[in-house]
C-alpha cells in the first residue's frame, strides 16, 4: 500500500472526529453549567434555613434538609456524567492515535522490504556485470598482447647490435673509473694513517680549537674556560662551589685523569689565597 492510500484511509477515519469532539465538549459545558446552578441554589437555601432552624419543628427541618440533600445528589450526578464524557473523549482521540501508529509501522515495514528487494536486485546485477566485463577485457588483452609481442620482437632484433655496442663502451668506461678510484683510495688511506698516528701521539684527544668551528646549539649549556659545549674527555672540579665545574682535558693541560682530588686553576688560586 502506498503512502497516498494510507493517508487517504486515515483522513476518512478522521472525518467524523471533529463533530464527535464538539458534541462531547458541548455536553460537558452544559453539565458544568447545571452543576454550578444547583450549587448556587443550595447556597441560597442554606442561607435561608440556618436562621430559621431554631423556630422550625422537626418535620419542616427534616424536609428542608432532604431537599438540599437531593440537590447535592443531582449536582454529583452531573459531575459524574461530565467525567464519563471526558473519558470517552480521551479514548476516542487515543483510538485514532493508535491507528496512526499502526499505519506508520506498517508503512515503514513496507518501505524497508522495498529497499531490501531493490538492493538485492542491484547486487545481482552488479555480480553479473563484472563477469561480462572480464570476458570482454580478456579478449581485448589477448589482442593487445599479440600485437605487442610482434612489435617487441621486431624492436629487439633491430636494437640488438646497438645494445652490444653500448655494453662494450660501458665496460671500458667502468674499468677506467675503477683505476682512478683505486688510486684515490690509496692516497686517502695513507693520509688517514698519518692523521691517526698524530692523534695517538697526543693521547687520542683533539684540541679544543678543532671543535670551535662546529655549529653549536644555542640551548646547549657551555663548560670549561673556553666556554664551549661538552666534547671529548672532561674532568670535574672537586670544589662544590666551583662556578664552572667541568673542564676539557686539553684546556687544563691534562692527558690522563689525575689521582686523588683535582681543582681547576681558579679554585687552586683561591685556595692558595686562603
Amino acid at each position: 500500500m502506498t503512502s497516498a492510500l494510507y493517508l487517504e484511509h486515515y483522513l476518512d477515519s478522521l472525518q467524523h472526529l471533529p463533530i464527535e469532539l464538539q458534541r462531547n465538549f458541548k455536553l460537558m459545558r452544559d453539565l458544568d453549567d447545571r452543576a454550578h446552578g444547583l450549587m448556587r441554589t443550595i447556597d441560597l437555601m442554606a442561607d435561608e434555613l440556618l436562621p430559621q432552624i431554631p423556630k422550625m419543628d422537626e418535620e419542616t427541618k427534616k424536609e428542608k434538609v432532604n431537599t438540599i440533600q437531593g440537590l447535592f445528589n443531582k449536582a454529583k450526578e452531573y459531575g459524574d456524567d461530565k467525567v464519563q464524557l471526558a473519558i470517552q473523549t480521551y479514548e476516542l482521540v487515543d483510538k485514532h492515535i493508535r491507528r496512526l501508529d499502526s499505519d506508520l509501522a506498517r508503512f515503514e515495514s513496507e518501505i524497508q522490504e522495498k529497499v531490501m528487494s531493490a538492493r538485492a536486485a542491484q547486487q545481482a546485477a552488479a555480480d553479473q556485470e563484472p563477469n561480462a566485463a572480464t570476458v570482454k577485457k580478456g579478449r581485448k588483452k589477448s589482442k593487445i598482447n599479440d600485437k605487442s609481442a610482434s612489435t617487441t620482437g621486431k624492436k629487439k632484433r633491430a636494437g640488438a647490435s646497438s645494445e652490444d655496442d653500448a655494453v662494450a663502451s660501458g665496460r671500458s668506461a667502468a674499468k677506467k673509473k675503477a683505476v682512478r678510484k683505486g688510486a684515490a683510495a690509496t692516497a686517502n688511506s695513507s693520509k688517514e694513517q698519518e692523521e691517526n698516528a698524530d692523534l695517538d701521539s697526543v693521547g687520542g684527544m683533539a684540541h679544543p680549537s678543532d671543535v670551535l668551528d662546529m655549529p653549536v646549539d644555542p640551548n646547549e649549556p657551555t663548560y670549561c674556560l673556553c666556554h664551549q659545549v661538552s666534547y671529548g674527555e672532561m674532568i670535574g672540579c672537586d670544589n662544590p662551589d666551583c662556578p664552572i665545574e667541568w673542564f676539557h682535558f686539553a684546556c687544563v693541560d691534562l692527558k690522563i685523569k689525575p689521582k686523588g682530588k683535582w681543582y681547576c686553576p681558579k679554585c687552586t688560586q683561591d685556595r692558595k689565597k686562603k
